[in-house]
């Protein structure tokens, strides 16, 4: 009796204990869950927060990359607004030029010559060299009889490139333009300064926007004019003491061929006398002779254009002074350059009459060569020196 009242106690207690173990059972799974997805949740949260952090990077990244590409922009709208007011004064001159062309062509047209059409255009060329000769400042009367001797200042730089005073400036300043095509410009406070073994370091450096293209430019009252390099014939007036850019022009007929055989890289060669700026170049429709075109330094504007007798087979540099223009010949090889075409352009000189004017004691060549009024004399690039001419000068007959 007594073991069955202990069976029948035993079995709830034991059905109890199996229930209580299943339960326990079933909150072990329970948790074990629980931790797998909590863990779960914390590697997806902490991938969470380094996407963040990556995309905070990358956004960082970006927004500099936006404001460095919107300061870029800044600049570039400030140029281009510049080159398009360029532009427009550009094809002003241009339309100007157009509407020159159209009304030379016009006047060319075939008709029947009429005697009061012949005194009439006889006129009008008296007129022309009346108003050539005012512009010119007929006073200028002397003409080159010789070249007295030379003096080697220095030799410096590449075999090709220039170097001047400003006639236009009171100052002694020296400039020198190293190559065929550069962008820098050496400025010395005197030739002393520039004659000194280091002299780079005392020069003061001038970066041009754009190169130069030949060895024909030249500095007036402060501005330096020189053939863009890479343009056909684009001449840009640069101040140099501002560092701008203050006007272009561009010179029609000019940059097809060089202006002188033995100097190819010149296409444009810009000179400076008595009455301002000229440009000296060759035209293909000439047979390659040589074309003297006057130049407005202040607007930019041709003023007049004359086709010479002056060819540019085997010459290797020019220059004007007083109103005539000096052709410097030498052989191919090098040699004795000599001086064997002259061109006035008021047919003030008997070009046939002037003897073949040799340089002194030097055999050469030269890359450059200019007249200085203020000094009456020339200065000359040859074969990497420095030279400089005196002049013997004469009454024009």
């Amino acid at each position: 009796m007594v073991v069955l009242q202990l069976r029948f106690l035993l079995v709830p207690l034991l059905t109890s204990i199996m229930g209580a173990a299943q339960y326990v059972m079933q909150d072990a799974a329970l948790m074990n869950y629980i931790d797998r997805r909590f863990l779960s949740l914390e590697q997806r949260l902490e991938k969470c927060n380094q996407d963040i952090l990556d995309y905070v990077e990358e956004f960082r990244d970006f927004s500099k990359m936006v404001l460095s590409r919107l300061a870029g922009l800044n600049n570039y709208k400030a140029e281009v607004k510049n080159e398009v007011e360029n532009l427009l004064t550009r094809i002003e001159r241009a339309q100007r030029d157009i509407d020159y062309f159209g009304s030379v062509t016009d006047s060319n047209t075939c008709i029947e010559v009429h005697e009061d059409l012949v005194k009439q255009q006889l006129f009008e060329e008296a007129e022309e060299k009346k108003k050539l000769k005012l512009m010119l400042n007929a006073s200028c009367d002397h003409m080159l009889a010789g070249i007295k001797s030379l003096k080697i200042v220095k030799k410096t730089g590449d075999k090709h490139g220039s170097w001047m005073k400003d006639p236009g400036k009171k100052h002694a300043k020296i400039y020198l333009l190293n190559g065929s095509v550069n962008n820098v410009i050496f400025e010395f406070a005197n030739i002393m300064t520039f004659m000194e073994s280091n002299h780079t370091l005392k020069a003061r450096r001038v970066t041009l926007p754009f190169p130069w293209e030949g060895t024909g430019h030249i500095i007036y009252q402060g501005f330096l004019f020189y053939h863009r390099y890479g343009s056909l014939n684009e001449i840009i007036k640069f101040n140099i003491q501002k560092r701008t850019i203050t006007d272009q022009m561009l010179l029609p007929g000019a940059g097809r061929i060089p202006a002188y055989q033995l100097s190819p890289s010149t296409k444009i060669d810009l000179a400076i006398d008595e009455q301002g700026l000229w440009a000296i170049y060759a035209e293909p429709e000439t047979g390659g002779n040589i074309v003297i075109t006057k130049i407005n330094h202040i607007t930019m504007a041709v003023e007049h254009t004359w086709d010479t007798s002056c060819n540019s087979k085997d010459a290797e540099a020019a220059f004007i002074a007083c109103n005539t223009l000096y052709v410097v010949y030498n052989f191919p090889s090098g040699g004795t350059s000599r001086i064997q075409c002259v061109y006035d352009v008021l047919d003030a000189v008997n070009t046939y009459e002037i003897p073949v004017l040799h340089f002194p004691k030097r055999q050469g060549s030269h890359s450059t060569i200019h007249y200085n009024p203020k000094e009456k004399q020339l200065f000359a690039w040859g074969d990497g020196s420095q030279i400089i001419y005196k002049l013997h000068t004469k009454q024009k007959v």
